[in-house]
């Protein structure tokens, strides 16, 4: 592991450039660096006029005293990584909440705020190839985590932007990151997967040491350094289910310049792949865990040995560049003729007659079948029909009666409002078959009680 980024000590303004949520520039909050550094600022404005009014002629002073007073160094986090070995660098909520608004000194409040961090090299939309950024929630961490090659020598600028999600201030913050040359060569290297473990909480220094001891047991060597630690999900696994016990898993991969245990050993015989391929318990498995969260799996674990070079592959065989002759081209003959007629009929005939029929015997069903009025007369007795034609025919002779009663005036005792002690009847504007005549004359005036007292 690299050792922990620190912030250089040359240093005027503090953090860079903060926004809040109207995109507006904020005052930039000044540490005790910057704070000396503003000072120092003024003195030297103070120097410069004091030097143009005394001696104008002193050029390099006021140059001197001019290039300083334009000059403003912006602090970075400064990060030193090897090739072949694993970079950590953990973004801390806890140091970035005092670059934002102190509230807790102004109203007495201790604000837990949640932030997010996005991460991007200088000048382009994405990180590095080497580089990974992963933060599971904005009240959590976010690492910065990778292992970079011989081909990603120099120097990486990666542009930190930090959003509190509260008060949706936007904080600035540069991180360079100097690769350099193999330190350690580590030709011994073996990859473990942990499978109760998720990639967020293996990136802290203290579970990476944790897990480092439990393999140091295995491997019979404290010198070991981790090369790389990967998810699952990076490597074709599939996302857990959100629920408690379910883990996505984490490949951590550790080298040394010691060889192999012969615990380690084991994991290259044909007998534990046989073991491992049958699924039952493994014999040969001597892992160790302090913590359950920790244990490897160890049908997953592999060797990597790099002391023993690896042959390069032959090199093609130079022709002269000419095809050998293979002689005239003979196309294929052409395929035998194919009657196609038993085929219609499986596929058209068959289904069509089928249909066909299956509509005759339903017209025959719908059509051909029905008594009819006269058969059904004849079939019924006379009596009954009599009985029928007697309904209908006094049906007839009493709406005929009904038409006949339009001229005969109603008796009173049909009227809407017959008051049967005054003889009084509804006004004559209300007529007599109307629906809209009200039964009681308190709906029409609510005043007005109609019924008799004593």
């Amino acid at each position: 592991m690299s050792p922990q980024p620190e912030r250089e000590k040359k240093r005027a303004v503090t953090g860079g450039s903060r926004f809040d949520a109207c995109g507006k520039n904020s005052p930039p909050q000044l540490s005790d660096q910057g704070r000396e550094s503003t000072v120092f600022f003024q003195l030297v404005l103070s120097v410069k006029a004091q030097s143009k009014m005394a001696v104008r002629g002193s050029w390099a002073l006021t140059l001197t005293v001019s290039v300083v007073s334009l000059l403003v160094v912006q602090a970075d986090i400064m990060g030193y990584a090897s090739v072949g070995q694993l970079f950590v660098y953990e973004l801390q909520r806890e140091t970035f909440q005092h670059e934002f608004e102190p509230f807790h000194k102004l109203y007495g409040k201790v604000h837990n705020d949640p932030m997010v961090f996005k991460c991007n090299r200088q000048l382009f939309p994405d990180l590095p190839r080497w580089l990974r950024f992963t933060q599971r929630h904005p009240y959590d961490n976010g690492f910065l985590y990778g292992t970079p090659l011989q081909e990603d020598l120099g120097k990486n600028i990666i542009e930190i932007f930090v959003t509190n999600k509260r008060s949706y201030e936007t904080f600035k913050e540069r991180l360079v990151i100097n690769v350099g040359p193999v330190v350690k060569l580590m030709p011994y290297q073996a990859e473990f997967f942990i499978e109760l473990r998720e990639i967020e909480k293996v990136l802290p220094s203290e579970v990476q040491e944790e897990i480092k001891q439990d393999i140091q047991l295995i491997w019979d060597t404290e010198r070991l350094d981790y090369v790389n630690i990967t998810s699952a999900l990076d490597r074709g696994g599939r996302v857990p289910l959100p629920l408690a016990g379910h883990f996505e898993g984490v490949y951590v991969k550790l080298g040394s310049d010691q060889p192999y245990s012969k615990c380690l050993r084991r994991l290259q015989t044909t007998a534990h792949q046989r073991e491992c391929e049958a699924g039952g318990k493994i014999s040969g498995d001597c892992s160790k865990c302090i913590i359950p969260a920790n244990c490897i799996t160890w049908c997953k674990s592999t060797l990597i040995d790099l002391s023993r070079p690896v042959p390069p592959p032959p090199a093609p065989t130079v022709g002269s560049g000419i095809l050998a002759w293979g002689g005239e081209f003979n196309p294929p003959d052409s395929p035998p003729e194919r009657d196609f007629i038993p085929d219609y009929i499986i596929t058209v005939i068959i289904p069509f007659a089928l249909a066909l029929i299956l509509c005759l015997i339903l017209a025959y069903v719908m059509c051909c079948r029905r008594e009819g009025v006269q058969k059904r007369d004849t079939m019924t007795p006379e009596i009954q029909l009599y009985h029928h034609h007697t309904i209908h025919g006094n049906t007839s002779e009493l709406r005929t009666m009904a038409d006949g009663r339009s001229g005969v005036p109603q008796p009173l005792s049909t009227l809407p409002m017959f008051n049967a002690r005054t003889g009084e009847t509804a006004p004559p504007q209300y007529p007599s078959d109307s629906v809209h005549i009200p039964l009681i004359m308190a709906q029409q005036e609510p005043n007005v009680d109609t019924l008799p007292r004593k």
